[in-house]
Formats: structure tokens, sequence, C-alpha cells
């Protein structure tokens, strides 16, 4: 799996930042490690009230530069935002899945066609949103298609996301990545989204972060772990 690793090109398409170290951050770094490459889209930052206790608004540019942070501590190739306004931030939803569709296939400076990726990350359908439109274009953007004529992704990934999609019957993992060498670098790549940081036992804390990797390691006997919903992988 080192080696298969290490000829991959990822994209991985989160809805927000932090989604992407949350539900790959250890995979990103462990395939980076191995000398495969990374690639990081971003749909949407922008300015948000949060109940976390704090008094104002994190702004949009917090978050842009929070991902920038987390982004050098992984080491990707390159990341991008599409979206940094409030027009679209939590409002996925209301675009149409056909505008979505596009970005990712074509339109964004990372697109698939772009980028040509052999693995690609995804999140899971949630309570959030703009996961679930997220989710929904994506899966069609990345539909099985002739090689020759639209890039193909062997490898579809679903990331894991308890804190908003603790749900078994749309998360079914059969998938495990052993992160186990890689966990301290997910957690410093997840500090850098101070913004999103919340206490224990929160789980958008980073304790809560460091035991999911571990129960998820337990679930397939290693130190630490990242589950993933593979809905496609051809050999």
């Amino acid at each position: 799996m080192d080696r298969f690793l290490s000829e991959q090109r990822l994209l991985v398409i989160a809805p927000h930042s932090d989604d992407e170290t949350i539900g790959c951050g250890g995979l990103i770094a462990k395939l980076k490690d191995l000398g495969g490459e990374v690639y990081v889209m971003v749909m949407t930052v922008g300015d948000l009230d949060h109940y976390d206790g704090r008094e104002g608004k994190t702004s949009g540019q917090t978050r842009t530069e929070e991902l920038a942070a987390a982004m050098n501590v992984l080491g990707v190739d390159d990341h991008e935002i599409v979206i940094s306004s409030n027009e679209w931030h939590l409002r996925l939803d209301g675009m149409p899945r056909r505008d979505l569709v596009n970005i990712f296939e074509r339109e964004a400076r990372l697109s698939i066609d772009a980028i040509q990726p052999t693995m690609l990350a995804i999140p899971a359908p949630s309570f959030n949103q703009d996961h679930v439109a997220v989710y929904d274009a994506a899966i069609t953007a990345c539909r099985p298609h002739m090689s020759d004529m639209k890039p193909f992704q062997r490898m579809v990934l679903v990331a894991d996301s308890p804190q908003l999609a603790w749900n078994p019957k749309t998360f079914k993992p059969n998938m495990y990545f052993d992160i186990t060498s890689h966990l301290d670098k997910k957690l410093e790549a997840y500090s850098k989204h101070e913004s999103q940081q919340r206490p224990s036992p929160h789980m958008g804390s980073l304790d809560s972060l460091r035991l999911l990797a571990e129960w998820r390691g337990r679930e397939i006997s290693v130190e630490a772990a990242e589950a993933y919903d593979c809905l496609r992988f051809v050999m």
C-alpha cells in the first residue's frame, strides 16, 4: 500500500477550511511523506458568528490565513479557496448542483480537469448543508467515464467527520489508513485552525480529534488511523 500511495495524486475537496484536516490530515501527511502529490480545494470561507463563547465574528480572512498555515504544516503541493466571500458561505445548498459540478470538473484552479487526480476525497453527508451540497455535486463530478475522454479517479473516498455526521447509516467505513506516524502532524495542522478550536470534550477539540484517530486505530489494531467509506477502488 505504501508503494501504491507514493504514486498517487490526491485531490481533497472540502466545504470549508479545517474540514480537509479533520477528515484527511493524516492521509495527506502520509501520502506526502511517501512521495505522492496532494492538492486541496476548499469551497468557501466567510465571516461567521460561532456558538463558542467568544465575542465578535471570525472573519473570512482569519480562516484563509489559518488554512494556509495548516497546509504549510501538511506540505501540500497546492491549495485554493474557490469562494472567498459571504455570498455562498454556508449557503451552498442554494447554488444549482450543476454549477457546483462545473466548479469541481472545470472551473476551479485545482479542478479535476486541471489536476487529473488518481484519488479523490470528499466530505460525508452531514448536518451541515454545505457538506451535503458538496458531497452530492462531487459524486456527480467523479462519475465513471472513459479515461481517454475525461479524468477518471480510480479511488473515491468519503472522509470521516463524526463531529458533523455521526450516523452509521450515512457513513460506513470500509477502508482505513494507518496514520500512527502522522497523527502528530495532523494535530499540529488542526491546531493552526485556531478559530475553530473548542474546549474538550467538544467534538471540535484537538483532544477529540486525537481520540477519534486512536479509536479508528483500535478498529484495525494500530495506534491511530483514519477511516473512509471507499465508494470506488479500481486496480
